[in-house]
């Protein structure tokens, strides 16, 4: 037993990332509670493009488990995966019914695409994309993330509400789960001052706990059987989309998820100290490999497109550093399959508290961002800025890649800015141009 828990340890390197079981575990825990309402939200969304529930909720629960843990036993990182919101909304609202294609046939569109990421990946062109994202811009896709949960977590908290005159507004502070919320942020950063490791999952628990004692959380027991999942595994039709000619459908999950993951997973890796000091990611080639092959396990199960998720940040605050915090979230997402009701209990204002800390956290490598240089700074503060202004992280990167190469060129530098850029600024232009409805 001890020899094979110093195998796993040395595997793991939990030596070099200063690191130990108790902690990974722990992470493990956080990062899925802050990530848990995917097992609920995704099935809802794609219930509405006419997929049965239970089986959405099945295959949810399967290609979730399946990403993370492939990605913690194969890449070795602390990067949780599940379907991503944004696309699931994607392919319900513009796909499915915007386009009146069948779900079956998005479903392929959603397997072609993966099948795509495999290629670039297995061609190298997704490393390439990586190497050359200029590494002043690194720091402001990491801050634009942190403002994006912060985002996410006042909406889920309630603070935030839509207001058609000013876009947004303070939401109400008298409502029992924005009360709930509040209580849970205040509470985790108290704990979090005082310098308790489990800050988060103690803030998350005892949140919903009281939300329990107050009747603001509802137990609503839905037992799945896995005959369920039939109804949509497999179910995709790939000549389908090559048929009716939506080949730009593929284009668009393949563009968003890219540029989604790849600002996902700098944000992540930064903060968790795991980038290198050439800037270069280790071992990225096994990232892009698993959230590649997740997506396509992703179609063939019968739910859309696999991403990793942001909220794995709140893991690794949570001290998590090696692929162990990933294969604890799956193994939760494999149970889930089987306690779904329980894991239902978490309500939204308790996970919110712990998004919008995280938030906080990753913003701080704003200070790494040379400001005093105008070709740098407008194009990192245009990224930060646009990520949550117009909730999506490709799009930041975007206005990023565009500013930080329209400066190079108009400054008299175009010879230091990689060939490369120049082909995904084209690109990012041209998706401006044809594409500015998705």
């Amino acid at each position: 037993m001890n020899l094979l828990r110093q195998t796993l340890e040395k595997y793991f390197q939990f030596e070099e990332l200063g690191t130990n079981w108790r902690t990974e575990v722990l992470a493990g825990f956080t990062t899925f509670l802050t990530m848990a309402y995917i097992i609920f939200v995704n099935p809802s969304m794609l219930h509405e493009a006419g997929m049965p529930l239970a089986a959405v909720t099945a295959a949810t629960c399967v290609s979730a488990a399946f990403g993370s843990l492939l990605m913690g036993l194969f890449a070795r990182y602390p990067i949780a995966l599940a379907p991503g919101m944004g696309l699931n909304a994607y392919f319900t609202y513009t796909v499915v019914k915007g386009m009146g294609i069948p779900w079956q046939v998005a479903l392929g569109a959603v397997f072609l695409s993966g099948i795509a990421f495999l290629l670039l990946t297995a061609f190298g062109i997704r490393q390439l994309i990586l190497s050359a994202l200029p590494q002043e811009l690194y720091a402001a896709i990491a801050a634009g993330i942190g403002l994006f949960i912060t985002l996410i977590g006042f909406q889920n908290a309630g603070l935030t509400i839509a207001n058609p005159k000013t876009l947004v507004a303070l939401g109400n502070l008298r409502d029992p789960n924005t009360l709930l919320a509040v209580f849970g942020l205040l509470l985790t950063g108290v704990l979090m001052a005082w310098r308790v490791r489990a800050a988060m999952l103690i803030g998350i628990l005892a949140t919903t706990a009281l939300g329990a004692a107050a009747g603001v959380v509802h137990w609503q027991p839905h037992p799945l059987q896995w005959s369920e999942v039939t109804a949509t595994a497999f179910r995709l039709d790939v000549p389908g989309i090559l048929r009716v000619g939506f080949l730009e459908v593929v284009f668009v999950f393949l563009f968003v998820d890219l540029f989604d993951n790849i600002g996902t997973l700098i944000g992540v890796t930064k903060k968790a100290g795991l980038i290198g000091a050439d800037g270069r990611i280790p071992r990225v080639e096994r990232i892009l490999f698993t959230d590649a092959s997740a997506t396509v396990v992703s179609s063939l199960t019968g739910t859309s497109t696999v991403v990793s998720y942001i909220e794995s940040a709140a893991g690794i605050a949570a001290g998590g550093r090696s692929g162990v915090t990933a294969v604890v979230v799956g193994v939760l997402f494999l149970a889930a399959l089987f306690v779904a009701p329980v894991v239902g209990v978490i309500p939204a204002a308790a996970t919110a508290p712990a998004l919008i800390i995280v938030g906080s956290l990753m913003v701080s490598t704003v200070a790494e961002i040379p400001w005093s240089d105008p070709v740098y700074a407008l194009p990192a503060f245009l990224t930060l800025a646009a990520i949550p202004l117009t909730f999506s992280i490709a799009t930041g990167i975007a206005f990023g890649f565009i500013a930080y190469t329209f400066l190079k060129v108009f400054r008299g530098q175009y010879r230091s800015v990689s060939w490369l850029v120049y082909v995904l600024t084209a690109l990012f232009i041209a998706r401006f141009a044809y594409l500015s409805g998705t």
